[in-house]
């Protein structure tokens, strides 16, 4: 027992020290990971915020060309073509819409 002594007090001179600082640099590297997630979570949330506002952007456009009237571009386009139509037809030029039989 009287050789214990010695070892324990030595064990509590270096040992406390060395655990203090241990679990200081612990607490550090523990700081700095929560750091960089949050640095890295922002710039994810940066990137997120960026292409929701692109996508709200087009998302006006398509209502605005809706509500305006443009959703009626296939009735303009079709009444292009039978105007198209009744051109060629009177000038002679074939359209070429017809199916071709295949032999």
């Amino acid at each position: 027992m009287g050789e214990l002594v010695p070892i324990l007090a030595i064990l509590m001179v270096f040992g406390i020290p060395m655990l203090a600082i241990w679990t200081s640099h612990k607490q550090k590297v523990a700081k700095l990971q929560i750091e960089a997630t949050a640095e890295h979570t922002a710039e994810k949330a940066a990137q997120y915020a960026s292409k929701i506002q692109s996508l709200e952007d087009r998302v006006r456009v398509l209502e605005r060309i809706v509500t305006d009237g443009g959703y009626d571009v296939a009735t303009q386009i079709e009444a292009l073509r039978d105007t198209r139509r009744v051109e060629e037809a009177g000038s002679g030029v074939p359209l070429g819409l017809e199916r071709k039989e295949r032999v």
